[in-house]
């Protein structure tokens, strides 16, 4: 029974423990990325910026609730694609706050020889992106 209990606790601590340090290194990804700061500054919202980092936050729980749960959520269709642009939204921000911090885009352009198609490589991988979302969603998922 002792042994158990410990067992139980050694879990419980190495859970926490490994918790803390995924929360802390998303934490910190998202903030060297500077998404928020970013997006108040595009959007000159500064007004918001506490709801900014409240969405952020609860987002990041709720997450965490509904992956370590067994919670099924019964919601329109309407919803779960509101849901899925929200994903999206925040995906892409993520995508392109990494690769401004890292100026992938100018240095692949200017190693390929082709600074004069940036906009043809954007548009690129938006299509490319769109159309790989819906065929996974459409053929992979079956959500009705």
């Amino acid at each position: 029974m002792t042994l158990n209990i410990l067992h139980i606790i050694a879990e419980i601590a190495i859970g926490f423990g490994s918790g803390l340090m995924v929360g802390t290194g998303f934490v910190a990804f998202i903030t060297v990325l500077g998404i928020i700061p970013r997006l108040v500054q595009l959007s000159k919202s500064n007004h918001w910026l506490k709801n900014y980092q409240a969405s952020v936050i609860i987002g990041a729980m709720i997450g965490t609730y509904l992956t370590f749960t067994d919670m099924v959520l019964h919601i329109p269709v309407i919803f779960l694609g509101i849901w899925g642009l929200l994903h999206g939204i925040f995906v892409g921000m993520l995508a392109a706050a990494l690769t401004e911090v890292l100026n992938v885009f100018p240095l692949l352009m200017k190693r390929l020889g082709i600074d004069k198609e940036l906009l043809w490589l954007l548009m690129a991988i938006v299509i490319g992106k769109i159309v790989g979302s819906l065929f996974q969603w459409l053929i992979f998922v079956d959500i009705i």
